[in-house]
């Protein structure tokens, strides 16, 4: 008999923590587990058909803010009563404050996925995740630092675990992806050095610091182009941040991408500059798609990135030393070559998928198995 196992997130859109569910359903045990999801704002649903081709069920408690989202507790027990879930895993603070309630209507333990560093979140956000902390079974953090973070704001009251995002390592694979199409829609010739990155266009990434990084590279490698894939609330910031430094002709803003493997495979170098992180899913795509990463060390970046080793990873604000590791790679093509097969082996040793989906069951069965003891 499988257990049956209830995701629940504030959207579907392509974020981390939701790209993380559709790719941990492609290497879970499907004998031992069922799978559900549900989610809140039905216009970002671009993960949706990635479950659903999978035959996972998937429903949309339709609530487009975040009061209605906390008011839709009861919607959500009774859909766990009805689907006869055994244990609900909520993702993000706001899910979780829905989670802990409608599983203690509907008899179900809640485990929580802490994403990213406490500190982040709006006060009120974090006084109602940190008043019904108590109402959970087990709490995962995707790193170190985010431990830390809990231990800081809520104690021990509920146990933690350490589960490191993970990648698919068979999907997110070089051979099979080839940059060059995207090189060719945006004027970038096949040789000319391109550094990239995938985010959401918000502070904790700190892009207009990017840009300032990409200025100094494209000072010293004027032959340099720079992609930046994605979007978010502060994409009128980001293009003002490139109109005033110039770079109009060397940026290529190309908003949201569902399929952002070609746009890795087109990169020689990958450029974070985010203030807060977790453990980030597009870092861990970009290694093991073997494109060396130049990132700040914040959140469990230093789990993942070794300076020297398999990247580059520098203090928060140091846009000098980003940019001369960047024009170090992109004058050094085997250099950078090397870091990026280190890169993607750090990933392969130690952050697949398949590791991650496998401590994340094992820590089903348990909540489960100490519930039904009760």
């Amino acid at each position: 008999m499988s257990h049956r196992v209830f995701h629940l997130i504030k959207s579907l859109g392509r974020g981390g923590a939701e790209v993380l569910l559709a790719e941990g359903l492609t290497v879970a045990d499907r004998e031992r587990f069922a799978y559900g999801y549900g989610y809140f704002l039905p216009w970002k649903d671009t993960i949706v058909p990635a479950l659903e081709a999978q035959e996972a069920d998937v429903v949309c408690f339709e609530a487009p803010d975040n009061a209605r989202i906390l008011l839709a507790a009861r919607r959500v027990a009774k859909h766990l009563r009805r689907w006869d879930a055994d244990v609900v895993h909520a993702h993000l603070p706001v899910a979780g404050v829905v989670a802990r309630i409608a599983g203690k209507m509907a008899g179900v333990p809640v485990i929580y996925t802490e994403h990213s560093l406490m500190e982040q979140y709006h006060p009120l956000t974090r006084r109602l995740n940190l008043a019904t902390w108590g109402w959970q079974a087990q709490v995962v953090a995707v790193s170190a630092d985010v431990e830390e973070s809990i231990r800081r704001h809520a104690g021990d009251r509920v146990p933690v675990q350490i589960v490191l995002n993970g990648v698919n390592v068979r999907s997110y694979d070089p051979s099979w992806h080839d940059g060059s199409e995207v090189r060719a829609q945006r004027g970038i010739l096949p040789d000319a050095p391109l550094v990239g990155t995938i985010a959401v266009f918000r502070t904790p990434k700190q892009l207009p610091q990017w840009l300032r990084v990409a200025r100094r590279v494209a000072d010293a490698v004027p032959e340099a182009h720079f992609l930046l894939v994605g979007d978010g609330p502060l994409r009128a910031e980001v293009e003002a941040a490139v109109r005033d430094l110039a770079l109009g002709e060397v940026v290529h803003l190309t908003g949201l991408q569902e399929e952002t493997r070609p746009y890795f495979a087109a990169m020689d170098a990958y450029l974070m500059t985010s203030q807060f992180e977790g453990l980030p899913i597009a870092l861990l795509e970009a290694m093991a798609m073997t494109v060396p990463p130049v990132v700040t060390a914040v959140g469990g970046i230093p789990e993942l990135v070794t300076t020297g080793a398999n990247g580059f990873a520098r203090p928060y604000g140091d846009v000098e030393a980003l940019a001369d590791d960047l024009i170090r790679l992109l004058r050094d093509e085997s250099h950078r070559r090397s870091l990026g097969r280190a890169a993607r082996q750090t990933v392969v040793d130690g952050f697949s998928m398949e590791r991650m989906q496998g401590e994340l069951e094992a820590i089903y069965e348990h909540v489960i198995a100490e519930y039904q003891r009760r």
